[in-house]
């Protein structure tokens, strides 16, 4: 996946924000398959803040390694806001990191778990909690790397909000 180098200067600000605050980031992914840890550790010393990542792409393994629960995916399916939050938590549980972010959602061709391709959410979880909802057109490859896109414009959408309505302390 090649990445835009407004996305690489999205990435940098992302990491230059948690950074100044001491601050560290995990990620969850499901139909992003280990893309979106791989956009975020593209800079150089991505190692200061970004701490690890899990992929769980069948429901056993977000319940088993994020501890997501089965009745909630059973309630909710896998491509939902509520299935997004339990993964980001998980994430954040397993690496004890400030923030995470996941993704979950439909890559295609067709639908899955009565979603149409191209339904994504994708969950911020740290000092606060926002969730996105994609509806994205596409085949696979336009869905996984656009759901990469989004996810790392919303994330430095939400640190530049909080770093301007509650700066960082200066150190020194």
């Amino acid at each position: 996946m090649a990445i835009a180098n407004e996305i690489i200067t999205l990435i940098s600000d992302i990491h230059d924000s948690l950074r100044t605050r001491g601050e560290t980031l995990s990620t969850a992914e499901s139909l992003t398959a280990g893309g979106l840890s791989n956009a975020l550790t593209i800079v150089p010393g991505a190692s200061d803040v970004f701490l690890g990542s899990i992929t769980a792409y069948r429901s056993e393994i977000k319940t088993s390694h994020l501890n997501v629960a089965k009745a909630l995916i059973a309630e909710s399916t896998v491509v939902s806001e509520e299935v997004a939050i339990e993964m980001a938590r998980g994430a954040n549980k397993s690496f004890g990191s400030t923030w995470a972010i996941s993704t979950t959602g439909v890559a295609g061709p067709g639908p899955s778990d009565g979603s149409d391709a191209g339904r994504v959410f994708v969950a911020f979880v740290g000092p606060s909690v926002q969730v996105i909802e994609l509806s994205l057109s596409g085949d696979r490859e336009v869905v996984r790397n656009a759901t990469v896109a989004s996810a790392i414009a919303s994330f430095a959408r939400i640190l530049r909000q909080r770093d301007i309505s509650a700066p960082a302390q200066q150190k020194g």
